[in-house]
């Protein structure tokens, strides 16, 4: 399995986006998609203490956590990647958009290069996600990404997973 950190940052792009590293002159832009741990950043000196942790975690091959760009603009509008170490060719995608960016495919489209970069270069054989029972959006786009629903957590979160050759048949056939 191939885990991070990588010799370059991996930067993926669409016709729409592109996924690449997060910046300190992104900061201010991005405090409200500024997340660890599942808390959210107040202020811009909390969400640059996040990233450095951020940052940490990846150097020490736990997490890749990429901005994704507007194509045109090259400004962060949202945030993905694979988050709480790779145990066992595993990993946990997450992902934050700003508001108004939803429901214009971005996700989806920052979500499959993700997926197909777990799969073809980290080589994991599962990745899976966490949602609130609530969030019907998350929940769509999951399963419209061929993810199906694994069990429910606690009383207010659902995983859902792919599995490595299934996720790379059903990649295959979307495309």
């Amino acid at each position: 399995m191939n885990k991070p950190p990588f010799k370059k940052f991996p930067k993926l792009s669409s016709e729409k986006i592109i996924l690449r590293e997060i910046i300190d002159a992104d900061i201010p832009d991005i405090i409200e998609l500024s997340f660890y741990d599942g808390k959210p950043a107040e202020n811009a000196a909390q969400a640059f203490k996040m990233q450095e942790r951020i940052n940490k975690d990846y150097q020490k091959g736990d997490s890749i956590h990429w901005g994704i760009a507007n194509i045109k603009s090259n400004k962060i509008i949202g945030t993905c990647g694979y988050y709480r170490g790779f145990e066992a060719g595993s990993g946990e995608l997450g992902c934050v958009l700003l508001r108004e960016f939803r429901g214009l495919g971005i996700m989806t489209s920052a979500l499959k290069l993700a997926i197909d970069f777990g799969l073809k270069n980290m080589e994991l054989k599962r990745i899976n996600a966490i949602t609130t029972k609530q969030n019907y959006r998350a929940i769509k786009l999951l399963n419209r990404l061929g993810f199906g629903k694994l069990d429910s957590l606690a009383e207010d979160e659902i995983e859902f997973e792919i599995i490595g050759e299934r996720a790379q048949n059903l990649r295959n056939n979307k495309k």
